[in-house]
């Protein structure tokens, strides 16, 4: 009676995991069509010229110097008291985004109303059409100053930013192109807080304990870094079934997307060296239990 108890527990505990997992799913899928990730205001201590009144109070803001504080993504100005208050309804206006690289992700997708950075989507569908079978695919790297031309086309153009194969031959340039974006994110794909989650994960044995853990890490994840996170896993998937012509694996990829995908939040080089082999260990398991994890 004992054991079928605790083997109805056991049940019990997968199929919440599962379930949440589905109501994440099902979230996500509705999102596709409206991008309505939540996000935070950037506020920042502004000096106004002229008379201003908070726009979540509704009453005047009094001083000469750093009378409130605006977003700086939306331009929302409140008094410095009143910004604890105000709803993660963030709604970034285009204008005032100025680059992509080195941008927030869930700020980029919300000013573009895109599901994922365009910058993903564009650089994994030219990888796909034309570099699957690239032999060292990702490890390879394409010259720098051509990488750097490919992001300052994607700051100056944004989605109408050229990087066909008549401007860029070598795909491994945009594959490039693609890596340095994910490291030049402000907070990492994999963010700081979900950072440890993942890493403790990863230090678990028991193979199905290890998957479970993992995706209680991925439920941890705003909705956009999710998102990028599965599509990019999706696509390194498709890489590691080209591996006879590429010599790309799941392992190789995870060497290679590993520190490129998570950051410990201390940034601690002892602590980074410590956890490069967790690191790869993570994106490695994604990759090769992408269709059970997402």
């Amino acid at each position: 009676m004992l054991c079928s108890s605790n083997v109805w527990l056991d049940t019990v505990a997968v199929d919440s995991s599962s379930i949440t997992s589905l109501v994440r799913r099902a979230a996500l899928r509705e999102n596709e069509n409206h991008f309505n990730y939540e996000k935070a205001h950037n506020f920042k201590v502004q000096t106004f010229r002229g008379p201003h009144w908070c726009e979540y109070c509704a009453n005047f803001m009094w001083g000469l110097i750093a009378q409130g504080v605006r977003c700086s993504d939306c331009g929302l100005n409140v008094h410095k008291q009143c910004s604890k208050y105000v709803p993660n309804d963030c709604q970034p206006d285009l204008k005032r985004i100025k680059k992509v690289y080195c941008c927030d992700l869930t700020t980029l997708v919300k000013a573009h109303n895109t599901q994922r950075p365009m910058v993903v989507d564009m650089c994994i569908r030219e990888i796909e059409e034309r570099g699957l079978n690239s032999e060292g695919l990702y490890r390879v790297s394409g010259f720098t100053e051509h990488i750097e031309d490919v992001k300052m086309s994607f700051d100056r153009d944004g989605d109408k930013a050229d990087i066909s194969a008549d401007t860029y031959a070598d795909i491994n340039i945009i594959t490039g192109a693609l890596k340095l974006y994910f490291r030049e994110l402000p907070i990492p794909v994999i963010t700081y807080d979900a950072y440890p989650k993942f890493i403790e994960a990863a230090k678990i044995t028991n193979p199905e304990s290890r998957l479970e853990a993992i995706n209680e890490a991925l439920l941890l994840l705003p909705p956009a870094h999710y998102e990028t996170l599965r599509y990019l896993m999706t696509h390194l998937k498709k890489v590691t079934t080209n591996e006879k012509d590429n010599f790309m694996n799941a392992e190789n990829l995870g060497i290679v997307f590993g520190p490129t995908l998570m950051r410990p939040p201390d940034q601690n080089t002892l602590t980074t060296l410590n956890d490069m082999r967790y690191q790869k260990l993570i994106v490695q398991l994604l990759i090769e239990n992408e269709d059970v994890l997402f």
